[in-house]
C-alpha cells in the first residue's frame, strides 16, 4: 500500500527483520562452540547465551522503533545498555506493501502487546536437535493473538554446508500466513505431535485418548505448530502446564490466520493481555482442522488434573 502503513503493519514488518537477526545470533552462538548454558529451574529448563543475546536484540530493536508497545520476553534479564550491533533497524518491505485489515488500521502502539520467546526449544538446541528450534515474536491486541513471526534458524541444516540456512514465516488475522506451503494430513489419518521432554501420565493418557495412528515427540511449541501447518501432524496435544504465553502467541496467530485453532484442553481460548499470568495452566490443544473432535476426546480425568493445578 502507498502512503503511511498502519502501526501494526510496521510492527510486523520490523518483527520479521528482527526475528531474522535473532536467528542469525542463534546460529552464531552455536558455531562459536560456547553456548553459555545455565539452568533456570532444572535440567529441562535451560538458558543459553543465544537466548540472552537474541532477547536483548529483539526487545531493544522493537522498543527503540515502537517505544509505547508492551514487550514481554521469556528471559528475566538485567536492564543494561544493549550493544549497537544487536540492534536491527530493517523492516520487511513486502509486509509494508500489504494492505492492513480494516479492523487493525487505527491501532495505536500502546494497545499492542508483544510476546517474545527468543529461542524456543533451548534444550533441543543444546542437544543438536536444531530443526526443533524457533524464534517467536507474537503480537496481541485486546487479549487476542493477531499476528506472529516464526524464524527457524536452522531450517535446511540437514542438507549440509551448501544449504541456504533458515527461514521466516509470518501471519496475521484477516491477511493469511506466508513463508511456507500450507498442507494437511490426509483426512483418514490422525497424527498427534506432543512433548519430547516434558511428558507424564496425564500427557500420555490424553494423547492415547485421541486414538492416533501415529505419535510424534519433538521439542518446541513453535516447531509443533509448523508441523500442523505443513501437514506433518493433525493435532498438537499437551495436557500439562508448562507452556507459556510467549510459546503460543506467535504460533497461534499464524495457525488462526490459516483457519486452525489453539486453545486449552477444555477448548477455551487463551488471553494475551499484558497483565495475564504467563503459564498456560490448562495445557495446549492445537489443530488445523476438526478441533471439536479433539476437544471431545480429552478424558475427564485429564480435565480434573489440569483444573486442580
Amino acid at each position: 500500500m502507498s502512503g503511511n502503513p498502519a502501526v501494526v503493519m510496521r510492527l510486523v514488518a520490523s518483527a520479521y527483520s528482527v526475528a531474522e537477526k535473532a536467528g542469525a545470533i542463534v546460529r552464531k552462538v552455536l558455531h562459536s562452540g560456547d553456548l553459555g548454558i545455565v539452568e533456570k529451574t532444572g535440567a529441562n529448563d535451560l538458558q543459553t547465551l543465544a537466548d540472552r543475546l537474541a532477547q536483548k536484540s529483539i526487545c531493544a530493536s522493537l522498543s527503540r522503533r515502537f517505544p509505547k508497545i508492551t514487550i514481554i520476553g521469556e528471559e528475566d534479564l538485567p536492564t543494561e545498555e544493549v550493544q549497537e550491533d544487536l540492534i536491527e533497524n530493517g523492516q520487511a518491505e513486502d509486509i509494508l506493501q500489504r494492505s492492513c485489515p480494516e479492523r487493525y488500521r487505527a491501532l495505536k502502539e500502546e494497545e499492542l502487546v508483544v510476546w517474545v520467546d527468543p529461542l524456543d526449544g533451548t534444550k533441543e538446541y543444546t542437544e543438536g536437535l536444531l530443526d526443533n528450534v524457533t524464534v517467536l515474536i507474537g503480537i496481541a491486541y485486546g487479549g487476542r493473538a493477531i499476528a506472529g513471526v516464526i524464524n527457524q534458524p536452522f531450517y535446511n541444516y540437514q542438507l549440509g554446508a551448501e544449504a541456504d540456512l533458515g527461514r521466516t514465516m509470518w501471519g496475521m488475522l484477516g491477511l493469511g500466513a506466508f513463508g511456507f506451503q500450507l498442507q494437511e494430513v490426509p483426512a483418514d489419518k490422525r497424527i498427534v505431535t506432543t512433548t519430547r521432554s516434558h511428558s507424564n501420565k496425564t500427557v500420555t493418557d490424553c494423547v492415547n485418548a485421541m486414538e492416533p495412528h501415529e505419535v510424534i515427540r519433538v521439542g518446541g511449541a513453535g516447531n509443533k505448530i509448523i508441523q500442523l501447518i505443513e501437514g506433518k501432524a493433525s493435532a498438537y496435544v499437551f495436557a500439562s502446564p508448562g507452556c507459556k504465553k510467549w510459546d503460543t502467541c506467535a504460533p497461534e496467530a499464524i495457525l488462526h490466520a490459516v483457519g486452525g485453532k489453539l486453545t486449552d484442553m477444555c477448548g477455551n481460548a487463551y488471553r494475551y493481555n499484558a497483565d495475564v499470568k504467563h503459564m498456560n495452566s490448562a495445557g495446549v490443544l492445537a489443530t488445523l482442522r476438526n478441533h471439536d473432535y479433539y476437544v471431545s476426546r480429552v478424558p475427564q480425568s485429564v480435565l480434573q488434573a489440569l483444573k486442580s493445578d
